[in-house]
């Protein structure tokens, strides 16, 4: 998969709906203290940088949707993502997306 292979994208109120549904789960792969000021309520939280070391601690029969502050360092996930074999949506716009949105964070 190249460099700038696009990934699959979903908007904030679709990867909510997924969620509620439980048909998806999230990967947030911000730092620490970006997770530690609020997340998706229920989100795995695995930092950019450790995610190609940690695939087996995530689920491989679900869709999976990836999240950072703006969308850039999720997409880059999400490549790894879908070049590990996952299905993966990217959110468009990342945490700052949901929270336009109105949709709930955690801390």
């Amino acid at each position: 998969m190249g460099l700038f292979t696009r990934t699959q994208a979903i908007d904030a109120d679709g990867a909510a709906e997924l969620l509620a549904a439980r048909s998806a789960v999230v990967v947030d792969v911000r730092e620490h203290s970006e997770w530690n000021a609020g997340h998706i309520r229920g989100a795995i939280h695995i930092p950019l940088g450790q995610l190609s070391g940690r695939l087996a601690q995530l689920p491989s029969d679900t869709t999976i949707v990836t999240v950072c502050q703006s969308g850039h360092r999720s997409a880059a996930a999400a490549r790894t993502l879908t070049g590990a074999g996952r299905d993966v949506l990217n959110l468009r716009g990342g945490l700052s997306a949901w929270v336009r949105a109105g949709l709930p964070l955690s801390r």
